[in-house]
């Protein structure tokens, strides 16, 4: 994986109780402009993107590239999480750290998704790099999103204004390695 470390990409396909969460393919187009575009998504995220800008720039494969992972349920994608490394314009407590991301269809909130999702996704990254802290961005207003980072272990490490808001940075602490 080109940012996050000697890791083998793509990996398998990893399954939880309800989800797969998987590379992505062509039959994800659609949900991919949808989750862009959507208003509701982007809430907190600067805003959705035009459809018919979208329409014209998401390849027929999207958004294929270590780190992101579509969330199948029963079939269809229903939302994406991303994991790369912080970059240098971020927040310094977070730079240079596993970076955790996540994007749901509305008609997906509220089931644990998310949740599911991402937990499964930090035990595979915490399997093939032990010892590595992973942090989270959201905009303090963003509650659901703030509830999420709480339930994956993210504590506070400072709130900083961005984009007209007022954000927060989370940090899960590395996974302490098997002796």
């Amino acid at each position: 994986m080109s940012d996050l470390g000697p890791i083998t990409w793509p990996p398998e396909p990893i399954k939880t109780e309800r989800l797969v969460l998987r590379e992505s393919e062509a039959q994800d187009r659609a949900a991919f402009i949808e989750l862009l575009a959507s208003p509701e998504v982007h809430a907190y995220l600067g805003g959705p993107r035009p459809y018919d800008e979208l329409e014209r720039e998401i390849p027929a494969v999207p958004e294929r590239w270590p780190g992101s992972f579509v969330v199948e349920l029963d079939g269809a994608m229903i939302g994406q999480i991303l994991l790369r490394r912080a970059t240098e314009h971020r927040r310094p407590a977070a730079a240079g750290k596993a970076d955790l991301g996540y994007l749901f269809l509305p008609r997906a909130w509220g089931f644990g998704y998310a949740a599911e999702a991402c937990a499964a996704v930090l035990d595979w990254f915490d399997g093939i790099l032990p010892g590595e802290p992973v942090v989270l961005t959201t905009q303090s207003a963003n509650i659901g999103s703030m509830r999420l980072a709480a339930k994956l272990g993210f504590t506070e490490v400072e709130r900083f204004q961005a984009w007209d808001a007022e954000q927060w940075l989370g940090l899960r602490p590395p996974v302490t390695p098997p002796a």
